[in-house]
């Protein structure tokens, strides 16, 4: 691979072309990004399993879709497309969807996380 073919990879993709897994019940995410930031979409359904948790690192969320409840700490966060919530590190925080459609949230960690590097993979030049 020449080196101008390096500096325009990965090619521009929609979300829908980006590989994913399923993180728990009703929880499926893709990611984007490089060892700097990472953009981590999650489609989460009506009926997810919830998942209170906190980490060592700040968050951003974007609802891109959708609309739910979005706790943080001793605060419910009432959100819908267009929202956006900075989750400040060790604040315990989780999602509820609140109608009978999806929700698309969008999250930024930068640096990367470490335990999502796996979503970037696909991002790598072919050899």
């Amino acid at each position: 691979m020449s080196e101008s073919e390096t500096t325009t990879w990965p090619p521009a993709v929609t979300w829908d072309d980006i590989p994913g897994e399923t993180a728990r019940g009703g929880v499926h995410r893709r990611g984007f990004g490089t060892e700097n930031v990472l953009l981590v979409m999650h489609d989460l359904a009506p009926d997810m399993d919830l998942s209170p948790h906190s980490h060592e690192f700040d968050q951003i969320a974007v609802i891109v879709e959708g609309d739910a409840i979005y706790h943080v700490g001793d605060r419910r966060n009432r959100v819908g497309p267009g929202s956006v919530l900075l989750i400040p590190a060790g604040v315990e925080h989780y999602i509820e969807p609140t109608s009978s459609t999806p929700v698309k949230n969008l999250d930024v960690f930068a640096p990367c996380r470490e335990d999502y590097k796996h979503l970037i993979e696909w991002m790598r030049p072919p050899a």
